[in-house]
């Protein structure tokens, strides 16, 4: 059974973590440092959610269809991403397997996966104040 029921479910909850994280001035920094744009091709539900992250500009979430021209995309289902925020699964083995796979210049990305460990509580209490334990 997949995690999510439907992409309004994704958006609620992998979008909004990465609105928050954007927002937060500590990590929207080191987000920021990726100097990229990249879109999150889910699947299962499907959905997309592209991120901003450049330097020298604010930084930008859209959630769904977006003007914005990603230069990396990641695809996947979105168990995958859902996993990969809880801190429960290893990227580099993801992209190994299959289940993560890239278009674009993957090292612009790959330093995000070093962000996993102060974001893992921000996401579990994003899902715990959504009354979805059953997520965690």
């Amino acid at each position: 059974m997949a995690t999510f029921k439907d992409s309004d479910e994704v958006y609620a909850f992998l979008g909004e973590l990465f609105r928050l994280l954007v927002a937060d001035g500590e990590l929207s920094a080191q987000f920021r440092a990726a100097n990229t744009i990249l879109r999150y091709d889910l699947r299962k539900p499907e959905a997309q959610i592209t991120c901003k992250l450049l330097l020298a500009e604010p930084a930008q979430v859209d959630l769904g269809a977006s003007a914005l021209e990603p230069e990396v995309v990641m695809t996947m289902d979105a168990d995958v991403a859902h996993r990969f925020w809880l801190g429960k699964l290893n990227v580099a083995i993801a992209l190994a397997r299959g289940q993560i796979k890239t278009q674009g210049p993957i090292a612009k990305v790959l330093p995000l996966a070093s962000l996993v460990k102060p974001v893992v509580p921000r996401y579990q209490a994003l899902l715990a104040a959504a009354g979805r334990p059953d997520l965690l």
